[in-house]
């Protein structure tokens, strides 16, 4: 039977789990270090997460996320090719942040919405330019609001 939480409104479903022991230590240890107040809200960021996982997988639901590449930006030509990439993707790419790094390095942060898989070639496009020395690639099954509703549109029209 669902439960309610004072600090949740949504109901909550209580479970129990067995962990060997050399598992329950580390899960101890790693719920200290990153600052839970319980096992609870651990497990359901690490059950979110894998959720995550699982879908982007899928391929066809729609999800936001990131990718953030570090790059060389004295490459010849590309920060071009990777403003053309993002521009063949605008409506997946809702947003971008460069920040300028020592050693002619920058990162770039982009704010991503679409269907996992569009967006998982996106990040591959990207990362396999020449000059990009790393990026990764996150998702997240909340998605944005909508920027603009049809009616705004219209209005504009």
């Amino acid at each position: 039977m669902p439960e309610t939480s004072p600090s949740r409104p949504e109901p909550v479903q209580r479970i129990s789990i067995s962990l060997p022991v050399p598992l329950y230590k580390q899960f101890e240890e790693m719920m200290d270090e990153r600052g839970f107040t319980n096992r609870s809200q651990a497990i359901s960021e690490m059950m979110q997460q894998q959720i995550s996982d699982y879908y982007s997988l899928k391929g066809d639901h729609l999800m936001a996320g990131t990718i953030t590449l570090l790059y060389d930006h004295k490459k010849p030509g590309l920060k071009q090719q990777l403003s053309e990439i993002q521009y063949t993707h605008i409506t997946e790419v809702i947003s971008s942040l460069q920040v300028l790094l020592e050693n002619s390095h920058t990162m770039e942060v982009l704010l991503v919405q679409g269907r996992a898989k569009t967006l998982r070639r996106i990040a591959s496009e990207l990362l396999a330019c020449k000059g990009v020395l790393s990026g990764r690639f996150n998702l997240s099954r909340t998605i944005l609001p909508p920027i603009q509703s049809p009616e705004v549109e219209s209005e504009a029209a």
